[in-house]
């Protein structure tokens, strides 16, 4: 299993995976163009499988990492196969997420879901739909379920890079364990 940046080679597996959540009203569906169009904002899980013809991979999970303002992103389009549930993949994708949005300088990251205590477990807090407003305003008022939407707002602020202890253990060239030392006393993340 590995998670890297997507390719353009992976736009429809990813609307495929994607797909299959939105037909059953779990969330948006996501056209491999529009994938195209925010290729680089998208992250996914790939499975490695090696066989007689070599190697190949399979896209188990995406997510991607959408800008609303300078200081704000959301988590979006967020999938894991049925075949990797409950195996953890959903987790190390958002802390992935959180490692670009880091790195891209954003201070909160927001998410849309009806899965709210995942995102409890990684530390994100239930907020107002409201205080999310770029969100709301930029994308919310075309969705056709915005007058009754029934997804819960979640946020989590970023740690402060700047005030960070300098972290020299084998530890901090994995993005989750770094983010458990950087963060705030009261962020839970499982």
């Amino acid at each position: 299993m590995a998670i890297r940046p997507a390719q353009a080679a992976d736009a429809a597996a990813m609307s495929a995976l994607v797909e299959q959540f939105a037909a059953q009203n779990l969330m948006l569906p996501r056209s491999a163009a529009q994938i195209l169009r925010a290729l680089p904002d998208f992250l996914v899980a790939v499975e490695i499988t090696v066989g007689p013809d070599g190697a190949g991979e399979r896209v188990v999970g995406c997510g991607s990492l959408a800008a609303l303002a300078a200081d704000l992103a959301e988590v979006r389009s967020l999938a894991v196969d049925a075949s990797q549930h409950g195996n953890g993949l959903g987790g190390l994708l958002v802390g992935k997420l959180l490692d670009l949005a880091l790195a891209r300088g954003f201070r909160q990251v927001c998410a849309l879901t009806l899965r709210p205590r995942f995102f409890e477990r990684l530390g994100f807090e239930a907020v107002d739909r409201w205080s999310i407003s770029p969100k709301v305003w930029q994308e919310c008022i075309y969705c056709p379920k915005f007058h009754r939407c029934d997804e819960v707002a979640m946020l989590l602020t970023l740690p402060e890079i700047a005030a960070a202890p300098v972290i020299t253990a084998p530890a901090a060239r994995n993005g989750l364990l770094k983010r458990l030392i950087l963060a705030p006393v009261n962020v839970k993340f499982f």
